[in-house]
């Protein structure tokens, strides 16, 4: 292993044992080895909003962006992310007249159009995106996106899932992601450049 190789097997491991020690019950298996970024995100996948239109690859183009994967029935690191969205607009203010934001369930077997629009109606931003399992399979895997029910007691379920949310710039090309409870001011600046690129 050369020692740029080393450095990098060194960095994500940090990058890791910081984000599971953050987040207790997530374990996010795909920050141990970085998704390549070329092409990330492309594919052939459909998925629909939660007011039943339909979404695809090419519906990013036009608009900057963020995209978070995650549930409705998830217990602290959805609805933390959501706040966190929400919170970056009112601060932007007139800045992010036309970024947009996406939440893409994890969790198609509950989260229905109904179910997911209910859960980000509060945000007045972020529009929900579902599908079948296939579907979301097939979005997951174009943006190299971890998932994994996990049993609870009783016949319940939960879910564990990649917890970063990307950004894409206007034309959807995947532009770098802001981790979960990153510091706001650097959150800010992400956007900011985001925006006016």
């Amino acid at each position: 292993m050369n020692a740029l190789a080393h450095l990098r097997t060194i960095l994500w491991t940090l990058v890791v044992v910081a984000a599971v020690g953050a987040t207790g019950l997530y374990a996010y298996a795909t920050m141990m080895r970085p998704a390549p970024v070329a092409g990330l995100g492309h594919g052939d996948y459909q998925l629909s909003t939660h007011e039943g239109a339909p979404f695809t690859r090419a519906s990013f183009n036009g608009n900057p962006s963020m995209l978070f994967f995650g549930f409705t029935h998830c217990p602290d690191v959805c609805p933390t992310s959501l706040a966190e969205m929400t919170n970056w607009y009112e601060q932007l203010g007139a800045e992010a007249a036309d970024l947009k934001a996406y939440f893409v369930t994890v969790d198609p077997e509950r989260d229905t159009e109904a179910i997911i629009g209910d859960y980000v109606a509060w945000t007045g931003r972020v529009t929900g995106l579902t599908g079948t399992p296939e579907q979301v399979g097939k979005a997951a895997r174009a943006w190299a996106v971890h998932y994994e029910k996990v049993p609870l007691d009783g016949g319940d379920y939960t879910m564990d899932h990649t917890a970063s949310i990307f950004l894409l710039d206007r034309n959807g090309e995947f532009q770098g992601t802001i981790a979960y409870r990153e510091s706001n001011d650097t959150a800010l600046a992400k956007l900011r450049r985001l925006i006016g690129g």
